[in-house]
């Protein structure tokens, strides 16, 4: 597997954004305005389109990870939010019909909504111990539960969840 340092990805990511618009300018016999790109997203989520932004949010660490994923499947995904928000506006439905003939007649691509990556390596995660089995509890709730805001039962047994150090 090829190693890219971070900025090799960022224009990695720009290129393949601006393949993306060149496909949507041709097929749809227009211009569309170039989003800016940034790998600010954090968590679970791939990416993120900001529609009135006009901006795509990447994660880093799943990209780092996925990266001919994020490429083929990720970059044209965002792009395809802003591109049928350019040309419908926003009161279309965010993986709506719009949506899904950008990504199969214009990329060639099957109109996913969600992404298979393993997102252990993105998303830190925190023991905590019921009286049945042992849960993995997200940053935010890990932080709520430190800051005594809020208390987690298990589902199953009902008991309070409890950190393991």
């Amino acid at each position: 597997m090829t190693s890219y340092s971070d900025e090799q990805l960022q224009q990695l990511a720009e290129v393949n954004l601006k393949r993306c618009l060149s496909l949507a300018e041709v097929h749809f016999q227009r211009s569309f305005l170039e989003p800016s790109i940034n790998f600010k997203q954090r968590g679970r989520a791939a990416g993120v389109a900001y529609l009135q932004r006009n901006e795509i949010r990447l994660n880093m660490a799943l990209c780092r990870h996925n990266i001919r994923a994020f490429l083929g499947e990720v970059i044209p995904h965002e792009a395809a939010h802003l591109i049928a928000y350019q040309l419908h506006g926003a009161k279309i439905r965010p993986h709506g019909r719009e949506w899904q003939y950008i990504m199969s007649k214009v990329f060639g691509l099957a109109p996913r909504r969600t992404h298979d990556f393993d997102i252990g390596v993105a998303v830190k995660q925190y023991a905590y111990q019921c009286g049945c089995r042992v849960h993995q509890l997200s940053t935010r709730r890990h932080n709520n539960v430190q800051l005594r805001r809020q208390k987690y039962l298990c589902n199953q047994c009902k008991q309070p969840l409890t950190f393991l150090s």
